[in-house]
This record gives C-alpha cells, structure tokens and sequence, in this order.
C-alpha cells in the first residue's frame, strides 16, 4: 500500500490515525486542512483547490486525510485503501469539544498558520449529520470512482488499533 485515504466526520479520529499510518509505513502524510484553509479560515476558490488537490493525489505515495467530497473524484481512483472512520456521533461531538480545549493555546499540527483551533456552534449540527449527509457522499463516490478499492470502516479504537495491527505486517 503506497496511497491510503482516511475520511470521516470531524472528531473521528482521522488525523490522529492518519499520522500514526505515515510514521509506520514511513509514508507522506498529508492533511488536507492544511492546504485548505487560508489564514484567519479563508477558503480558496474551488478551482485552485481542486488544481492542489490533484496535483497531491499525483504523487506516488502518500496517507491523506480529509473529507473534501467535491475532490473524492480525484483522490479515491489513486487511493490503494480507503480508511471510513465511522465513529459514533457522540464520540465524535466529545472529541471535538477535547480537542479545542487541548488546542486552546497552541495550534493544532494539522491545520495551517493562522488558523487557531475554534468551537463553532454552526460546526456541531455538521459533525451530527455526517452520518446521514456525508457517509453517503462518499460511499456514492466511491462506487462511482473507485468501485474495486478496498475499504476498512473503523467504528472505534478496536478497528483502528487491528488497521494498525494489520499495516505492521
């Protein structure tokens, strides 16, 4: 496995996953917040995006994680797996609330300068839905642009740690 992909709701863990697989196979890690977001949380327009994007997914090896549905088209066909993390709702919504309170003070290493870690109360309602609207985004696209790739869903720390079990092979 040289390209593997890690989406799922925010709070699912798929940065904390996504490096731990870089540091054991000794492969790129790419989060893709970090080439998303501009200072004070800009967005980029779609199309330079998208251009970044498929210009990462080109290379010949890497773990990337993040959802962005409107580039699962360019990544998933280069993807060798596909890592659903598939954490339950709560779980995610407790990790989040963690997250800012560790992050209060010093940036979080997966998002990019100028881009300090925030509670957005518009945020939560996202993270609640992902199970309904996002999951089936992404598995429609993947049975659009990458019906043969191999998917692990992971429901909790059990999968995850058996995922990383099984890349140490």
């Amino acid at each position: 496995m040289r390209r593997i992909l890690v989406v799922g709701s925010s709070g699912a863990g798929k940065s904390t996953l996504a490096g731990e697989l870089a540091r054991r196979l000794d492969l790129p890690l790419i989060h893709l917040d970090r080439h998303y977001w501009r200072p004070g949380w800009t967005a980029p327009a779609p199309a330079d995006f998208r251009a970044e994007v498929a210009a990462l997914a080109a290379r010949p090896a890497w773990i990337m994680d993040g959802n962005y549905a409107s580039t699962l088209d360019l990544r998933l066909p280069r993807a060798d797996l596909l890592v659903l993390c598939d954490t339950s709702r709560l779980r995610c919504l407790v990790r989040i609330v963690r997250r800012r309170w560790t992050h209060r003070a010093a940036p979080r290493p997966d998002l990019p300068e100028g881009c300090p870690e925030r509670l957005d109360l518009d945020f939560l309602p996202h993270v609640w839905r992902f199970p309904r609207d996002s999951r089936p985004r992404v598995l429609a696209a993947l049975a659009e642009h990458a019906p043969g790739l191999p998917v692990r869903r992971l429901r909790g720390r059990r999968d995850a740690a058996r995922l990383l079990a099984d890349v140490g092979k």
